[in-house]
């Protein structure tokens, strides 16, 4: 019997890991939920040797170290970027106007502006816009956004959110792109805190105004490994900010990528007048309650918060684990992600689109605005 399934032939831009992680999450995605049939077509990599070696490991048809090649190939319906951050722009826009459906890791761009004119383009021309904000697929996050919309919360207050890594808290770590201005943007503001903004997007709608302080805590890096020369340092290695809701709520942002101890501290803390609820990414799989309505508190018996354990129940839970209490990973986020590209290819609604990559640099921005005038700043 053939294979009755669409085929979806993709085109990647950047053989790096986030490269190799897009691909596979494409492949379990075609396996796990028998989407349509990721073809991979091509890949490009400026460093042809690596191209070569990365198509015949994961599977692609042809290589080459031409990344224009790839966003203009017939052959292609879906163009990957999977490169770093300053170089997005450029060929999203390329692969945009040859008329390719695009996902792109984040953030979309280095400019709000530049992020809006992306999203214009690919909604006037009717193409798929996928934005790789992958912490919101999920199943924990979706839960959560579940319990707002339920009510159950109560009305929003307040939330407390930062996104802390000590990868860069060696001083001896070589400069890096990402410590580039002009090839990464900010730093742990637009590199992890972006995925706090993408989620808050997803559970409690737009930030109206921010106001922001930040900390360069390593000036200087080695030019290269080994090496006495030292090179500056041009963007945050911790940011803290306070935001302001559309919907009357109030918060604090930070995010870190010196945070001593912290490896993938994705927190948050969301506190409405009936409950309130608590996740760390590091417990993936765990979610902290606690609703006004189950406390027992006339007989002295309100013990607090409880666990609540992902399960099949959770959306998109399932299809990894079959029963709670058996831990999913965070890979399962990209392979959702996947899956939800593929149904927007089939003409499905998705959330993750460029208009968001757009709001959230926009918040990007204005933090960033802050932090010249010492001021509170419209989003």
């Amino acid at each position: 019997m053939g294979n009755s399934r669409k085929e979806v032939r993709i085109g990647l831009i950047g053989g790096g890991w986030m490269g190799r992680a897009h691909t596979t999450s494409f492949h379990n995605a075609g396996m796990i939920f028998g989407d349509q049939l990721p073809v991979f077509e091509v890949v490009s990599d400026v460093n042809e040797e690596l191209a070569a070696k990365f198509a015949k490991v994961n599977g692609y048809r042809r290589y080459t170290d031409d990344w224009k090649a790839v966003a203009s190939d017939p052959d292609v319906d879906l163009v990957d970027v999977a490169t770093p951050n300053s170089m997005h722009y450029e060929m999203v826009k390329y692969a945009l106007e040859h008329g390719k459906h695009v996902f792109c890791e984040k953030p979309l761009s280095l400019s709000a502006k530049e992020s809006r004119e992306l999203s214009d383009l690919a909604e006037a021309k009717g193409l798929v816009n996928y934005c790789g904000f992958s912490n919101v697929m999920n199943p924990a996050n979706q839960y959560v956004h579940d319990l707002i919309q339920s009510g159950k919360l109560g009305r929003i207050m307040r939330v407390h959110a930062t996104y802390d890594q000590d990868m860069l808290l060696d001083p001896s770590i070589p400069i890096a792109w990402r410590h580039i201005r002009r090839l990464a943007g900010t730093g742990a503001l637009g590199d992890l805190g972006c995925h706090l903004l993408s989620v808050s997007q997803f559970l409690l709608g737009d930030i109206t105004e921010v106001m922001g302080v930040e900390s360069i805590v390593i000036p200087e890096r080695p030019a290269k490994a080994g090496s006495t020369e030292m090179q500056k340092v041009e963007n945050d290695d911790l940011i803290t900010f306070l935001v302001k809701y559309a919907n009357g709520a109030i918060g604090d942002f930070s995010s870190s990528r010196v945070a001593t101890g912290r490896k993938n501290y994705f927190y948050y803390e969301i506190q409405g007048t009936e409950g309130s609820v608590v996740y760390n990414l590091e417990r993936m799989c765990e979610v902290q309650v606690y609703f006004k309505a189950d406390a027992d508190i006339d007989n002295g018996r309100d013990c607090g918060f409880r666990t609540v354990l992902l399960n099949p129940q959770h959306k998109g839970f399932k299809w990894f684990q079959p029963a709670g209490g058996i831990a999913i990973a965070f890979d399962d986020m990209k392979t959702l992600q996947a899956h939800t590209l593929m149904e927007a290819m089939e003409g499905k609604p998705y959330f993750c689109n460029f208009a968001l990559g757009a709001k959230v640099d926009g918040v990007v921005d204005a933090v960033e605005r802050s932090l010249e005038s010492k001021t509170w700043e419209k989003c």
